[in-house]
């Protein structure tokens, strides 16, 4: 549906544009409870990008087409609306979201631009970097984290994504009966992710979330990010670090929601 409102957008014609799935839909760890499907419509006639060092890549020249944050926002809600109607809400700074009852799940819309992280000359990172509407920016890594996630599945049989999704469910119960607040679900999953891959083969799922929540609440005990940098835990993508200055969470969330499992799945003593 969103990639035909972009189709019948005047504005859009002969715009280069990538529109896919990402998030947990795409990556195969959503439950039912979280059925949003989050869809970046990715601009790519310009090119952003930043450096690991100064210098690592030299400028290449400012682009100077009409393809603006402003203007492809503007383009991507009138698209939207054009097609779908009041369905379409644009209250948040960062996704346009399209609520359930002009398809069958929700989803937020997210217009982005092609970005480049240069490690060296050569070497780089791809992602996309998001505008949002109160000026801040925020740069992601979608296919990264589809790779990661999914080279992590395959090292522990399936395990992984399937431990994903037994957290998140876990986590809705919890927020449903009152027992702890809400915990993001890429939050979830990241901290799934930062688990050693011989804590998803034991032999029961027993054994295999006890081991993967008392990992997460041991290894969190400290509130300080190690100065260690290689032993600071990072985002499925492995291209930012999960804890850092302007997230959402602290270490303290995470190691409360592995805590407040553990106690309502009546593991023990941790």
């Amino acid at each position: 549906m969103i990639r035909d409102a972009i189709k019948a957008h005047g504005p859009f014609q002969g715009m280069s544009s990538l529109v896919y799935a990402k998030g947990s839909y795409a990556n195969n760890t959503n439950v039912r409870a979280d059925s949003d499907v989050d869809i970046a419509v990715e601009c790519t006639e310009a090119t952003y990008w930043g450096e690991q060092t100064p210098g690592a890549h030299p400028p290449l020249g400012k682009y100077t087409g009409e393809w603006t944050p402003t203007k492809l926002r503007r383009e991507l809600v009138a698209a939207l609306k054009a097609k779908l109607g009041d369905d379409v809400d644009t209250s948040s700074t960062t996704a346009i979201q399209v609520h359930s009852s002009a398809a069958r799940v929700e989803a937020d819309v997210v217009p982005c631009f092609r970005y480049k992280h240069y490690l060296s000359a050569t070497n780089y990172r791809e992602g996309a970097k998001v505008f949002r509407t109160d000026g801040t920016e925020v740069i992601n890594y979608s296919a990264l984290q589809l790779a990661k996630g999914r080279a992590k599945n395959n090292n522990t049989n399936g395990a992984f994504k399937k431990t994903v999704r037994i957290l998140k469910r876990l986590e809705n119960v919890m927020v449903e009966g009152g027992y702890h607040r809400e915990v993001p679900s890429f939050l979830v999953e990241c901290l799934v992710y930062n688990c050693p891959d011989d804590h998803f083969g034991r032999s029961s799922w027993t054994s295999v979330v006890k081991g993967v929540l008392g990992h997460i609440y041991v290894s969190l005990a400290s509130e300080a990010e190690p100065i260690n940098q290689g032993k600071r835990w990072l985002e499925v993508s492995e291209a930012k670090y999960l804890f850092a200055d302007g997230k959402k969470w602290t270490r303290k969330d995470a190691r409360d929601f592995a805590y407040a499992g553990w106690n309502y799945l009546g593991l023990g003593k941790v």
